[in-house]
């Protein structure tokens, strides 16, 4: 008979040990693009994640996530670029430029969620909206930085020697991404259970009881959008680590909207459907190249982009009819499971 495990703090971490030996032995049999698919899907999950808990949990809506990713992205590449420019190198290198990262978008959400807790609905959207455009813009605008849309090279050390000379790379990149990913589920796992999740759902669910609960309904609001801000400032540092490139045009409008649809269809307000969604972003995009791979080359270039926000607005469209508690409400009602 097995003891129930009181402690939520000691539940999570037992589970992100658990994930992590799995994912170990997963990347050890891995080819290196699938390696590099799964930590395509572990960058993802930190901005779905923290949508999340923005829109999921608190009721905000944003389209302005994919530039928040920008934001990181462009982060990382400055300070890996600038730091191994003044001769720099080593292991710290990588975390000092995620931290970066991270606080920049801080800045940045702290901003965005002044001006969010004023408005409501559409207003919301549109200030949102405009930051998914403006940010992108900016790095055209100011091309003798982030070199207009050829973009930037992220520099990445090589893998340690100790794990030998011919560890993959993208097993390595994977390694770091699924770590990260691991960490920000633990600790938003832990969030989403404590008393700051629940002021967070309360706020939700009805804006005036929690005010007269004595809750501070404005300071809740702008805490969610730096938690979610920071999420998806570490999810596009990590996405330029694994690809080592930024540009704007893997940071539009679109990507915005993939991310909300994503959270979505996986199941919104719910960190497994996080996972769900994460794990679209990656997988309808491969179809649809599938897809297209019998055409010639012109029509097949046309298409992808297109075909791919087509392909995930069917499926959002379908997984709402089918399932409107996303795909993981549907698995929470087929085995019982709590998220």
């Amino acid at each position: 008979m097995t003891m129930p495990i009181r402690s939520t703090l000691l539940r999570h971490l037992l589970y992100t040990l658990a994930g992590a030996g799995v994912l170990l032995a997963v990347t050890s049999t891995l080819e290196p693009f699938r390696s590099f698919q799964l930590a395509t899907v572990a960058a993802y999950f930190c901005a779905t994640a923290g949508l999340t808990v923005l829109t999921g949990l608190n009721g905000q809506l944003s389209l302005g996530h994919g530039a928040l990713m920008a934001v990181g992205a462009y982060t990382v590449a400055i300070a890996q670029n600038m730091l191994s420019d003044e001769g720099f190198s080593g292991g710290w290198l990588l975390p000092v430029s995620l931290l970066a990262a991270v606080l920049t978008t801080v800045i940045a959400g702290l901003v965005i969620g002044l001006a969010a807790a004023r408005l409501r609905g559409p207003y919301l959207a549109g200030v949102t909206l405009a930051v998914a455009v403006t940010i992108p813009a900016l790095t055209t605008a100011f091309d003798e930085v982030f070199n207009s849309d050829q973009g930037l090279s992220v520099y990445l050390d090589p893998p340690p020697a100790s794990l030998g000379l011919t560890f993959p790379l993208e097993r390595w990149q994977a390694w770091i991404a699924l770590g990260t990913a691991l960490i920000v589920a633990l600790l938003l796992a832990n969030l989403v259970h404590s008393r700051y999740g629940r002021t967070l759902r309360a706020v939700r669910d009805n804006e005036v009881a929690a005010r007269l609960a004595g809750i501070n309904v404005a300071r809740t609001q702008v805490s969610a959008f730096v938690v979610s801000a920071a999420c998806a400032g570490l999810g596009g540092g990590l996405l330029a680590v694994v690809t080592q490139s930024v540009s704007p045009g893997a940071y539009s409008l679109t990507l915005s909207l993939f991310l909300l649809m994503a959270v979505v269809v996986g199941g919104l307000g719910s960190l497994t459907g996080a996972v769900w969604g994460a794990l679209l972003l990656v997988v309808l995009p491969d179809l649809t190249h599938t897809l297209t791979e019998g055409l010639s080359p012109s029509a097949a270039q046309r298409l992808e982009g297109n075909l791919s926000l087509a392909v995930f607005g069917l499926t959002l469209i379908v997984v709402m009819i089918a399932a409107p508690g996303g795909i993981q409400g549907l698995f929470r009602k087929l085995t019982g499971a709590r998220s």
